[in-house]
């Protein structure tokens, strides 16, 4: 007479099974994590508000950019840090989701050539402890995407220092 239960062997299994799933999950969302830090290390930019200057410092990305989360009046955007654009650029889908007005029709030379775009006027640019107000901008339609370059019409008015992997931005 054999007094095993058949059913031991299959809960055992099934224990097996679901450690290792619970394992490779918690892998792939570790990994997905790591991944997410390496493109945008300031996704969590830290906010220190004191006595002394108002600055705020970047680290840079995997693949060489600033990219850090920020506000345009009043609503999250993801800027990207781009000293080589004179105004702060707002891909159209997204100036459209943030109500902003288009003005006035212009050219403007990019990396991808020449483009068509509008002015708009930012009434409130945050990043970390730096607002500025009243920043001029432009709406670029062939910008695809959702981030932000953030460009001179906003840097113009800050102390850039790079050293390393990390900028800093302080405000004059």
């Amino acid at each position: 007479m054999n007094d095993s239960n058949p059913r031991e062997p299959r809960a055992g299994r099934l224990m097996w099974f679901a450690a290792w799933l619970s394992l490779l999950a918690v892998l792939v969302l570790g990994f997905e994590h790591w991944l997410e830090d390496q493109h945008n290390p300031n996704a969590d930019l830290m906010v220190v508000d004191g006595a002394g200057p108002v600055e705020v410092v970047l680290q840079r990305s995997r693949s060489g950019h600033y990219i850090a989360p920020g506000r345009i009046n009043g609503e999250a955007v993801q800027f990207l840090v781009d000293t080589g654009a004179t105004r702060i650029s707002v891909p159209l889908s997204l100036a459209t989701r943030l109500g902003l007005k288009k003005g006035h029709a212009s050219q403007a030379t990019t990396a991808n050539g020449l483009v068509t775009v509008y002015d708009t006027q930012l009434d409130e640019v945050r990043l970390g402890s730096i607002v500025l107000r009243n920043v001029a901008g432009n709406i670029n339609p062939g910008m695809p995407g959702d981030i932000v370059l953030l460009g001179m019409s906003f840097m113009k008015d800050l102390e850039l220092v790079q050293r390393g992997d990390t900028l800093t931005l302080r405000l004059h």
